[in-house]
C-alpha cells in the first residue's frame, strides 16, 4: 500500500492518529483546570508511567484543550544537567507577557514581569544556565532573595494573581520531571502549595516516570495531598484495537482478525509499539485486509526499528558496568526483580551494586516499585537486552 498515505506515526512525543482509551484522564485534567480557574481547590496532577505509554502526547493534548478553554499555558521539559530556574525562566516570560495583554490584568502582569526580572537576576549566581530577556526593572525586595524556595514562592504568586486578574489560571505543564533535582523540586512544591493557600490560579500538569512520586515524598512530606499521581499504562484490547484500527478504516483497509491480535500480542497494549507494528504493517501489506503473514513480515521489520531508535538510544547511554547489570536483569525476565537476585547473576554482593542501581535509576533507566525490587523503565527492554548481548560473553566483558 501507499506508504505515503501511511496514518501511523511512531516518534517521541508524535500524536497519534487515533488517542484511544485516554478520556478519563484528560477528563481529570480538564476538570482540575476549570476549578482552579474558578476559584475553587483542585490538585495538580503528575502523570507517571512507563517509556512509550504516551504521557509526552497526552501532556500536550492537555495543554491544547486548556488553551482552546481561554487558560494561559506553560510547556517545558525538564532534560537531565540543566536547572528548573532556566527552564522555566523563558517560557514564563512569554506567558507573563500574554496575559499583560490583558487591561484588567496589565498593572499585575507588569509586577510579575518585574518579580522575573528580580528572580533571574538574583539566581543566575547560583544557576548559570538562566538565559531570558529582561522586560522590566525588578522590583526590589521581590522574588530577588537568591533562594530559590522563596523567590519561586514569590513569582508564582505574582504571575497566579495577574491571572487572577484576567480571569483565566496560569497552567504548567512539565515533562520528563523525573530530572528535577530534588532541591529544586521541594521549591516548586513549595511554590505550588503557597499558591493553593493564598487561591491564586496557578496549576501544574506533569509527566514523568514511575518513580516521581518517590522523589516528590522525598523533597516535601505533604506533596501526596498537593497531587493527584494517576497511572499511564499499556492500553486495554478494546482500546489497542482502536489505535490500531480507526486510523486505517477512513481509508478503506481493515485488518484481518487475527492479524490485530497478533499485533496486541506483540506490543501487549503499549501506544508507542503499537504504531511501529501499525507503520510496518501497513508497509509490508500489498492489499487490504492486511493480514497475519503481513504482521508476521512487519514484526521483524518493527522489531529491528525500534531496536536501532528507541531501545538503541538508551542502551548507547550506558556504561559498560550498567550494561551489564541490566543484562542480568534481563536474564531473570521481564521483572521486577529483587536486587539480590541480580547480584546473584552477577555474583557480586548487593552492596557493591549499589551504585552502579543508583546511576540507572537516575538515568531514567530503571525504578524500585517496592523496597529492594527494580524493574525497567523501558517496556520489552529485558527482549532488547538479550538480543543485542547474546549468549554469556557479557559476564566477563
Amino acid at each position: 500500500m501507499d506508504p505515503i498515505t501511511n496514518p501511523y506515526t511512531p516518534g517521541a512525543g508524535a500524536p497519534p492518529p487515533e488517542l484511544a482509551g485516554r478520556d478519563d484522564l484528560l477528563r481529570l485534567v480538564d476538570i482540575a483546570t476549570q476549578r482552579i480557574r474558578a476559584g475553587r481547590q483542585a490538585k495538580s496532577v503528575l502523570m507517571i508511567g512507563l517509556r512509550g505509554v504516551g504521557k509526552t502526547v497526552l501532556l500536550d493534548r492537555m495543554r491544547d484543550n486548556a488553551e482552546a478553554a481561554g487558560l494561559h499555558t506553560l510547556r517545558i521539559e525538564a532534560p537531565e544537567g540543566r536547572s528548573l530556574p532556566a527552564i522555566l525562566a523563558p517560557q514564563l516570560r512569554q506567558a507573563l507577557l500574554r496575559l499583560s495583554r490583558f487591561e484588567k490584568a496589565r498593572d499585575l502582569g507588569r509586577r510579575a514581569l518585574s518579580a522575573l526580572a528580580g528572580f533571574a537576576k538574583a539566581l543566575k549566581v547560583k544557576y548559570e544556565d538562566i538565559e531570558v530577556g529582561i522586560d522590566f526593572d525588578p522590583e526590589p525586595g521581590l522574588a530577588d532573595n537568591g533562594d530559590l524556595e522563596h523567590d519561586l514562592q514569590a513569582l508564582l504568586e505574582a504571575a497566579g494573581r495577574a491571572a487572577k486578574a484576567a480571569d483565566t489560571a496560569l497552567i504548567l505543564f512539565v515533562d520528563e520531571m523525573q530530572y528535577v533535582e530534588e532541591e529544586q523540586l521541594a521549591s516548586l512544591i513549595t511554590a505550588l502549595h503557597r499558591c493553593a493557600q493564598q487561591q491564586v490560579p496557578v496549576m501544574l500538569v506533569g509527566a514523568g516516570l514511575p518513580q516521581l512520586p518517590g522523589q516528590t515524598g522525598r523533597a516535601k512530606s505533604y506533596a501526596e495531598r498537593l497531587f493527584d499521581f494517576p497511572f499511564v499504562g499499556p492500553l486495554d484490547d478494546a482500546a489497542a484495537r482502536d489505535a490500531l484500527e480507526v486510523p486505517v478504516r477512513g481509508l478503506g483497509v481493515a485488518y484481518e482478525p487475527a492479524a490485530t491480535q497478533r499485533i496486541l500480542d506483540a506490543t501487549k497494549g503499549y501506544p508507542y509499539f503499537l504504531q511501529e507494528w501499525g507503520k510496518h504493517a501497513w508497509d509490508v501489506a500489498e492489499t487490504s485486509p492486511i493480514t497475519s503473514r503481513d504482521v508476521e513480515t512487519a514484526s521483524v521489520e518493527a522489531t529491528a526499528a525500534l531496536d536501532e531508535s528507541f531501545f538503541r538510544v538508551r542502551f548507547d547511554r550506558m556504561t559498560p558496568s550498567e550494561r551489564r547489570y541490566l543484562r542480568a536483569m534481563a536474564e531473570l525476565g521481564p521483572g521486577p526483580h529483587r536486587s539480590g537476585d541480580i547480584a546473584t547473576v552477577l555474583d557480586r554482593k548487593v552492596t557493591a551494586l549499589g551504585p552502579t542501581r543508583n546511576q540507572l535509576i537516575s538515568k531514567g533507566m530503571i525504578w524500585s516499585p517496592s523496597h529492594g525490587d527494580t524493574a525497567f523503565t523501558v517496556p520489552m527492554f529485558d527482549e532488547f537486552m538479550c538480543r543485542i548481548m547474546p549468549g554469556d560473553e557479557w559476564r566477563t566483558n
